[in-house]
């Protein structure tokens, strides 16, 4: 069971919907301010000065702030507003009636629009946000109207739409009243599947069930109890002209439990192979059914139960005491809406059906030197799960969770089970169905704070005396089921400036059946009839940096630093010199990175007009983790859907629409390289630029026996690391000196921090 800690922060210490009680009320955004500095926004023609707005020594006041910021994630009204929007702009009720909502989202704003929203219209106001100019400031009285985006599958004509729709008046929705919605534009997108949806998923297993074909097959293997069956609807792929996304398709398979009364039994312990069976996920219809060979089911695992209290075969650990975290005074951070506040770093959680959770606008406060912005968004955009068996229907296992799913879609509520402990703050994630209903994931993101262990010690051997600092991190994170396999996506904020990216891959293998005294070498036998093939697990994370950019500029480059080993000679007379080299890439095709762990590889994602106390430019670097690359061959079939996974980094300029690596719809995909291995053939520049990110990182799993029944949690990851971009470690405070106070303009000290002034934590 979870602490007693482990639930909804009280309002206390929290208030869901605004600024903790212990922090000061919210000042006015015009008030108290000594200099007001701002520019013409173009997205916003500013209606005339007389009939919108005030004045106050010549600056113009904006009415109220707004109520809903431009980057919060859509609620529940806003979503139902822009469904019943679409809806009704079909053309006929035919048309109505077959529409399929499989995503509404957001339309995320300009970076100018949010820096204005920022500046001047939510708490805390910054104004320092928006660039300074030579004419006055010029401040609207409202933001643009917010905008959703709706990906739509008409099951009638078995085409993919997409809508934009501006909302505007979503209280109506609340109030049982009309939708006021106005549809912006909508486009068919040809030659495309949109993602599965869970709806689709019970219909398929419901229809495969019902096949008289399939219910003979079933008996010949001694399975006449349907209720055990189950069927995974996994997407078909493309292998060949027969996967044309013409037809939208499902290669199912095939799973037995063994008891019909123990819910949670592991039915992944008795895969039904030798059955191919292909579904119209249309009309729902079996288009091909063969029994191709009778593999008889593996024999009932005694460890196929993995519920507490109910193993067969094993005991639960009886010898483990209570571990309670424990914050009598609440948790440090803040929470105003979707807007945190934590130590020195602030940032906004949002959260899409595709992605999951979107951190935004990450920023540290740097003492005198203000609010230094690192990045304007980071999430994991996509992932791919290649398998390495050749055999049927192993070779075709090549999921893209995040494009063929939705890993957000696919999150569940955190309240449950003992994911998180301590004082944690959940938030919410609103989805539509298949239908255009909205549905709500309870508690779907947590954040809390962790005890990290060791930040930094030192004893002095001459005096005996000793300094430690513990590590404190704010960890942000949220969990998706994906049929077998469990994966936890985590972003992790230290106190020494450091971001973590973090995935933790449990569940349950999917697995193979053999023949009896058959051993197959792409796999590890782990229980008689039973083996787990060999796969791979690849992740897509996705940063759009800003290393100390203000709102508007695009001065970031990327610079690859590898540890060479120097000549011998006379530079190098004892054999043991090396050193850091670095190299800026310039283009694009140029920034297509591989990890070397050999010569200790990383990036620095600097800013190209920015100095720190040395001259150097100032950055942040990437660190990666373990990795791989593909292990399959270079004309493998998925491949050419995911061929982003050829190289652990790309670099591009910021390009409003280049969100989904492998282009917005792989499902059934026939088009070769589509997404990021396209857009950089363009060759952009990125000596200075606004940077993309984009990070491939696997791991290559080799099950074990202790893999099962249940896969212990394996992590992987990487790091963003400060490097030259504080004066002086920021997990510690430091007084600023004079030059600090005046160095107003680069925000950079430009003197050595002196010795003494160091505070504890």
């Amino acid at each position: 069971m979870a602490s007693a800690q482990e639930q909804k922060t009280t309002p206390s210490s929290i208030n869901n919907d605004s600024t903790p009680s212990s922090a000061p009320p919210p000042q006015d955004p015009i008030r108290n301010r000594s200099t007001l500095i701002s520019s013409p926004v173009d997205s916003f023609p500013d209606p005339p000065p007389s009939k919108t707005t005030s004045t106050t020594k010549g600056i113009p006041v904006m009415m109220r702030a707004q109520t809903c910021h431009p980057l919060d994630p859509l609620t529940a009204a806003e979503i139902s507003v822009a469904v019943a929007t679409v809806r009704a702009a079909g053309a006929t009720p035919e048309v109505r009636d077959s529409m399929r909502f499989v995503e509404v989202v957001l339309v995320e704003p300009d970076k100018q629009v949010v820096a204005l929203a920022d500046a001047y219209f939510f708490p805390p106001f910054q104004p320092s946000l928006l660039p300074r100019t030579k004419g006055g400031p010029v401040i609207p009285t409202k933001l643009p109207a917010r905008k959703a985006r709706l990906v739509v599958y008409n099951k009638r004509s078995n085409e993919t739409s997409i809508w934009i729709v501006e909302l505007r008046e979503v209280h109506a929705a609340t109030r049982g009243g009309h939708h006021r919605g106005k549809v912006i534009s909508s486009e068919v997108v040809p030659n495309v599947q949109p993602p599965m949806d869970a709806v689709e998923y019970a219909e398929c297993e419901a229809v495969v069930k019902e096949f008289p074909q399939f219910r003979e097959a079933m008996k010949r293997r001694g399975i006449e109890d349907m209720d055990l069956v189950m069927v995974d609807a996994w997407c078909a792929g493309y292998h060949s002209e027969a996967d044309a996304p013409s037809r939208r398709l499902a290669k199912p398979l095939i799973f037995c439990r063994s008891e019909s009364d123990c819910p949670m039994e592991n039915g992944y312990a008795r895969p039904v192979e030798g059955i191919h069976v292909l579904v119209d996920m249309q009309n729902m219809v079996v288009l091909e059914f063969e029994d191709r060979k009778l593999i008889p089911l593996p024999p009932t695992d005694p460890l196929r139960n993995y519920t507490s209290g109910e193993t067969r075969g094993g005991v639960d650990r009886s010898d483990v005491k209570p571990l309670q975290i424990i914050q009598p005074e609440g948790p440090s951070f803040r929470v105003n809406g979707h807007f945190i506040q934590w130590q020195k770093w602030n940032f906004r959680i949002g959260f899409t059906p595709r992605e999951g959770l979107v951190i935004y606008s990450v920023a540290y406060i740097d003492g005198s030197h203000g609010r230094r912005q690192l990045a304007h968004r980071l999430s994991f955009v996509e992932m791919v799960v290649p398998y390495g068996d050749p055999n049927e229907p192993h070779y075709r296992k090549n999921a893209f969770d995040a494009g063929e799913d939705g890993l957000g879609k696919n999150a569940h509520s955190l309240k449950k089970g003992c994911d998180c402990l301590g004082y944690i703050k959940y938030f919410d994630a609103h989805f539509t169905n298949f239908t255009g209903g909205v549905e709500t994931i309870e508690n779907c993101v947590c954040m809390h704070e962790e005890d990290h262990g060791i930040l930094w010690k030192h004893q002095d051997w001459r005096t005996g005396l000793a300094e430690v600092r513990r590590s404190r991190r704010l960890t942000v994170s949220f969990i998706c089921t994906v049929a077998n396999y469990e994966y936890g996506f985590f972003w992790h904020f230290y106190q020494d400036g450091k971001i973590e990216a973090e995935v933790k891959l449990t569940g349950i293998l999917s697995l193979g059946a053999l023949q009896p005294g058959e051993t197959r070498k792409y796999g590890t036998t782990i229980a008689p009839g039973l083996y787990a093939p060999v796969h791979q697990h690849f992740f897509v994370a996705r940063m759009d940096m800003a290393v100390d950019c203000k709102p508007g500029e695009a001065v970031n480059q990327v610079v690859e630093v590898d540890v060479k080993v120097e000549e011998p000679g006379k530079n190098n007379v004892h054999n043991n010199a090396f050193y850091a080299e670095e190299k800026l890439l310039k283009s694009e095709l140029e920034a297509m990175r591989d990890c070397n762990p050999s010569s200790a590889r990383h990036w620095i994602v600097r800013n190209t007009r920015m100095v720190n106390r040395t001259g150097q430019l100032t950055g942040y670097k990437l660190v990666p983790g373990s990795n791989c690359l593909p292990l399959a061959g270079s004309e493998a079939k998925f491949l050419r859907r995911a061929a982003f996974l050829k190289h652990n980094l790309w670099v591009t300029p910021y390009a409003r629409d280049e969100m989904h690596p492998g282009g917005e719809f792989p499902n059934q995909n026939p088009r070769v390289g589509e997404g990021l291995a396209t857009w950089v053939k363009q060759n952009r520049s990125l000596e200075e630029a606004d940077i993309v990110l984009w990070y491939v990182f696997g791991v290559t799993h080799i099950p074990r026996l202790e893999d099962w029944p249940v896969m212990p949690v394996e992590r992987i990851g990487f790091m963003l690391l400060p490097h030259g971009f504080f004066n002086c470690s920021p997990a510690v405070d430091v007084p600023p000196s004079a030059s600090d106070l005046d160095d107003k303009e680069n925000g950079i000290t430009t003197k050595p921090v002196q010795n003494g002034l160091i505070a504890k934590l």
